[in-house]
């Protein structure tokens, strides 16, 4: 019988107040809208840049104009997720969405394309991983690790699906007639989808737990909260610097683009894999230390990757188990409230969380672009980040430590 429960848990077929279709739906607006909305911008915009004239920085910054809009859009959404259910905050960010990219695609200059990204900010606050989070803790739990875990594992096919189909349309149209054919079939499928697969009753929000504070601002105000934040802060800055450097870097040895590019790809292969890994990691280990041990890694194979110069064989392994601490983190993240607080205030804790974060996460490929330039070479760069990431492990130790009640 447990084991029957434990399956109805997580295909959604044992709580009648849950809709059967929520996980499969949210599995294909996740690879939608990361693919549209994230993934197809690196790929268009070398053919922006070269149509337009504007500089890779500029429409890189108004990129990551709309990442940090992302971040600070996504503490309200989640405070209405907490109240309302994710149905409605989803639904118009599926529209805001495909609004924005038409005015992406329209832009008849800078100012525009601006605009444009800072609009799809708020429609990936309202779409991306955030608020599917939220609802699933909600709707699933307890059994929502499970969830979280199958969700990322869809979400992690969005470059390998929009990615390829975003260049093949390129190839026929311009960079604006692919956004718009983009925006189309975003508006095709994630607004129906989210609209009618999203219609089950919002449950109320578990009673938070005596072991803990009850309040969002108490929480919010709490050493184990901030020392958390920051922990995550410093250690997407890392991990993010590191993914957008890891070809320059390649590079700099003597390695071919092809060779960089299948090292690059093969470890977003190993981000999946970590996250088929992260239940049974959850099970056998305390959040605290679990947060502790998956940022050092982060930290460690950084610092393998500034000092290995080679072989090949061996930086693709490195790539690959740095993927492996990246699937982890990603859920690491998502069950981090719960695993101290409970899902009473998920989505604005979430939200709370998840902002600063995201904002490191949008200013590091920048910032590490800036930083190798006067370091003299990427391999520095690796050097430097990977005590970043220590200092996000020391960070994680400061959290306070919470009731085995919470961390079971």
């Amino acid at each position: 019988m447990t084991n029957l429960q434990t399956s109805e848990a997580a295909t959604g077929t044992g709580d009648r107040s849950r809709p059967r279709a929520a996980l499969p739906a949210l599995c294909v607006t996740q690879i939608t809208s990361w693919g549209i909305v994230y993934y197809a911008f690196p790929v268009l915009n070398p053919q922006i840049t070269a149509q337009t004239g504007w500089s890779a920085g500029a429409t890189m910054a108004a990129f990551s104009a709309g990442l940090v809009v992302s971040a600070l859009a996504g503490i309200r959404g989640g405070r209405i997720i907490d109240q309302r259910g994710p149905r409605g905050v989803m639904t118009a960010g599926s529209l805001l969405g495909a609004v924005s990219l038409a005015i992406v695609a329209s832009a008849p200059n800078l100012p525009v394309f601006f605009a444009g990204w800072v609009m799809a900010g708020f429609a990936m606050a309202s779409t991306f991983y955030q608020p599917a989070f939220a609802a699933l803790t909600r709707w699933w739990a307890p059994d929502h690790v499970r969830a979280l875990t199958i969700v990322t594992l869809a979400g992690g096919l969005a470059s390998t699906v929009f990615a390829p189909l975003t260049a093949l349309l390129s190839n026929y149209l311009t960079w604006r007639g692919t956004y718009l054919v983009l925006a189309i079939v975003l508006a095709a499928i994630t607004i129906p989808v989210h609209a009618f697969a999203l219609r089950g009753p919002w449950p109320e929000a578990p009673p938070a737990s005596t072991h803990v504070a009850s309040g969002v601002a108490e929480i919010a105000r709490t050493r184990t909260f901030w020392f958390l934040a920051a922990a995550f802060t410093l250690s997407a800055f890392a991990m993010y610097a590191v993914v957008i450097a890891l070809i320059p870097l390649l590079l700099e040895r003597g390695y071919t683009t092809t060779q960089a590019a299948w090292a690059l790809g093969l470890g977003g292969a190993g981000q999946t894999l970590g996250r088929t890994l992260y239940a049974t990691l959850a099970r056998r280990t305390g959040a605290t230390a679990r947060t502790v041990t998956l940022i050092a890694l982060g930290g460690a194979t950084t610092a393998a990757f500034a000092i290995a110069p080679g072989p090949y064989a061996l930086l693709v392994a490195l790539s690959l188990a740095a993927g492996i601490v990246r699937g982890n983190l990603t859920l690491l993240q998502a069950t981090a409230i719960t695993d101290r607080w409970g899902a009473t205030h998920y989505g604005r804790l979430s939200g709370l969380l998840a902002a600063p974060a995201t904002t490191a996460a949008a200013v590091a490929p920048f910032a590490g672009a800036a930083m190798a330039a006067p370091l003299g070479d990427y391999s520095h760069l690796f050097m430097l980040l990977a005590p970043i990431s220590l200092a996000a492990a020391l960070a994680a130790a400061w959290t306070k430590p919470f009731s085995a009640k919470l961390s079971t």
